[in-house]
C-alpha cells in the first residue's frame, strides 16, 4: 500500500490503481439527470441537421444512423454538431459532472477542460473515421491530462476504440527506434496482439491515459458508434503544447488559489 492510500476513501483508491494497472476506468455513471439531458440534446440536434423517417425510433437514431446518412454527408454533420453542442448552455457543464467523482479520485478536484468536447461517429465499413495508432504524448501533449470519453452507444469489438496496457507500452517504449521509417499501419500490426479493446456500455463513462497508444479500425458491426471526448488535467500541472487559455480552460478553481494567485507581498 502507497503512503498516500492512507489518505484516500476505499473507493479512490481502487480507481487510482486501476487506472495505473489499466490505463483506464470504466464506471457507471451516477448523474442519470445529466446523461440524459445530453442524449435528448442529441436526439434534437440529430432531427435539426438530417431528415429522419417519422418511424425511426430513438434508439435507432444512434446505432442505425447510416440507413439515414450517407459517408459523403458524414463529416459536415459531425462538425455541425460538435459546433452545435458545445455552443448549448449547460452542456460542456454536464459532461464534466458526469465524471465529476472519478476525475476528482484519478485527477484532482481544481481542473482545466478542453474548451470544446470532440464528438466520434463511426459509421459500419467507413474508412474515413479511422484513428491510427498514436499517444498524444507524442505530439507534444502534456502527460498530465486524461481523456473523459463518453460513450452514446453500446460499444464493443471494432465498434470501440483499442489502448495499449501499460506494461505493454514498456517494451513498445524500450523499442520504439526500432519503429523509425515505418508507419502507423506497422506500428499497429507490431501491437495488435496485446492491445486492449474496450468495451464499454452507454450509461457508463471511462477515463483513460492519453500517454498510452490508442485508436481505432473500422467498424466491421452492423451498429455506428457515437462517442464523445474531452481532455482534463490539473489546473496547476504542467501544460504541453496545449496551453491554458488557448485549448483549455480553468472550471473550477478554489477560493484559496484564486487568493494565491491574487496575493501581492506588501512593498518594503
Amino acid at each position: 500500500m502507497n503512503y498516500q492510500d492512507n489518505f484516500l476513501t476505499e473507493s479512490e483508491i481502487k480507481i487510482s490503481h486501476e487506472s495505473q494497472d489499466q490505463g483506464y476506468a470504466i464506471r457507471a455513471i451516477e448523474n442519470i439527470e445529466a446523461l440524459d439531458w445530453i442524449r435528448n440534446l442529441f436526439i434534437n440536434l440529430i432531427r435539426k441537421n438530417l431528415t429522419i423517417k417519422d418511424d425511426m425510433v430513438e434508439s435507432e437514431l444512434f446505432d442505425l444512423i447510416h440507413t439515414e446518412l450517407d459517408v459523403t454527408q458524414l463529416n459536415d454533420f459531425r462538425l455541425a454538431l460538435i459546433r452545435q453542442m458545445n455552443e448549448t448552455k449547460g452542456f460542456k457543464r454536464r459532461y464534466y459532472q458526469i465524471a465529476k467523482p472519478y476525475l476528482d479520485a484519478i485527477v484532482g478536484n481544481e481542473l482545466a477542460m478542453q474548451s470544446r468536447v470532440n464528438l466520434s461517429i463511426q459509421l459500419p465499413g467507413d474508412d474515413s473515421s479511422l484513428l491510427a495508432t498514436h499517444a498524444d504524448t507524442w505530439s507534444g501533449d502534456s502527460p498530465f491530462e486524461v481523456v473523459v470519453w463518453l460513450p452514446l452507444v453500446d460499444c464493443y469489438k471494432t465498434k470501440s476504440m483499442y489502448i495499449l496496457p501499460p506494461e505493454k507500452n514498456i517494451n513498445l517504449n524500450k523499442d520504439f527506434k526500432g519503429m523509425s521509417g515505418k508507419n502507423s499501419e506497422d506500428l499497429f500490426q507490431s501491437i495488435e496482439s496485446d492491445v486492449q479493446w474496450i468495451d464499454i456500455n452507454y450509461g457508463e463513462v471511462m477515463i483513460f491515459n492519453q500517454s498510452l497508444p490508442h485508436g481505432n479500425r473500422i467498424n466491421q458491426e452492423n451498429e455506428t458508434r457515437w462517442s464523445m471526448n474531452c481532455r482534463f488535467k490539473g489546473l496547476f500541472s504542467p501544460y504541453g503544447d496545449k496551453k491554458i487559455g488557448e485549448f483549455f480552460e480553468p472550471i473550477t478553481t478554489k477560493a484559496a488559489s484564486i487568493s494565491g494567485l491574487n496575493y501581492q507581498y506588501p512593498e518594503l
